[in-house]
């Protein structure tokens, strides 16, 4: 079984939210795509699969893929406060669980929860995600509408998901100081990893890992730049008295990561195996984003991963981690 966990659905009712919040510059491209910008710097762009789960199954159909791991694209739904927060998380959540249904052998969904509306409203939306609607994990921004991952508000959501086990998948969001990034793509080809490498990092020397230990974190983009900066990491540990408030080297809690393969870049893949070892990396491909590439993703595991790992990859151990039957 190929299992993508690293794919994306754009329900209609996020789409008219973020244009409606009139906080992002919306225009449309030359190929009918809508393109979305904060402050000059463009982030998402909207392609016809992102709301069309037919066409998703033929491609998937054709690229060899069984199941993807569906989720709500950046920026997620911390662009809303409050009310309309918690209001668009659950229109989101029952869209991504409908296409479930609809394809129940295609599809499993991970849930979007108000983290703008505190940690309690999140909480209590992952709770029906899970229980009422089948979701099996949860993803998280690398930042919170700005605030850091760790920031202690959003301890007692953790609390939950540390209480369930469930898989945490952190991506990466608008990231700060995005108005530097408006030439070039900046933002998805570089902020994006920046932000999810800051994230990682925060969370390591926080010390999420030792009081949350039952999370089970997975991070997007084959952990950015994390396996690269593993050994900086631990000198930092040894030599900067704050980042000494935890009892390991950063690189012992990096192993404790699963990564997933949207890289598309061989020498890469092979520092993640060396770094986290195969068993902690799982197929992704950001599917259908206009930068996402099945093919790419599939031929980079085949390339670079021993044949005695290869299979774990594309779908074994994801299926362990989001408890998904052959």
């Amino acid at each position: 079984m190929r299992i993508d966990v690293h794919t994306h659905v754009q329900p209609p009712e996020f789409l008219e939210a973020l244009v409606a919040s009139g906080r992002y510059e919306c225009h449309q491209d030359d190929a009918g795509h809508i393109v979305v910008r904060e402050k000059g710097a463009r982030f998402l762009t909207t392609t016809p699969q992102m709301h069309d789960p037919a066409q998703r199954v033929e491609e998937m159909d054709a690229s060899g893929i069984d199941v993807q791991i569906v989720s709500v694209t950046t920026p997620q739904v911390y662009f809303l406060q409050g009310q309309a927060c918690i209001d668009l998380a659950r229109r989101c959540n029952d869209y991504l669980a409908g296409v479930v249904q609809q394809y129940p052998d295609r599809f499993r969904a991970l849930a979007s929860v108000p983290l703008t509306a505190g940690a309690d409203a999140a909480a209590r939306e992952l709770e029906r995600c899970l229980d009422d609607l089948g979701m099996v994990g949860v993803l998280v921004g690398a930042n919170i509408d700005g605030r850091p991952i760790d920031a202690p508000e959003f301890a007692p959501f953790y609390e939950e998901v540390n209480r369930r086990g469930t898989v945490m998948f952190i991506h990466p969001m608008v990231p700060a100081g995005v108005e530097v990034m408006a030439d070039y793509a900046l933002a998805p080809l570089v902020g994006f990893m920046m932000d999810t490498t800051l994230a990682v990092a925060r969370l390591i020397f926080s010390g999420f890992f030792e009081r949350f230990p039952r999370v089970r974190v997975l991070v997007g983009h084959l952990g950015a730049s994390i396996p690269y900066l593993a050994g900086r990491l631990d000198i930092g540990y040894r030599s900067y008295p704050d980042c000494q408030r935890i009892p390991c080297p950063p690189s012992e809690y990096i192993r404790r990561l699963y990564l997933d393969t949207v890289s598309f870049h061989e020498p890469a893949l092979r520092c993640a195996l060396e770094t986290v070892g195969p068993d902690r990396i799982v197929f992704g491909s950001d599917y259908p984003h206009v930068i996402g590439d099945v093919g790419s993703a599939a031929r980079s595991v085949e390339a670079t991963v021993p044949s005695d790992s290869r299979e774990r990859i594309l779908g074994g151990t994801a299926a362990r981690l989001f408890g998904l039957a052959a």
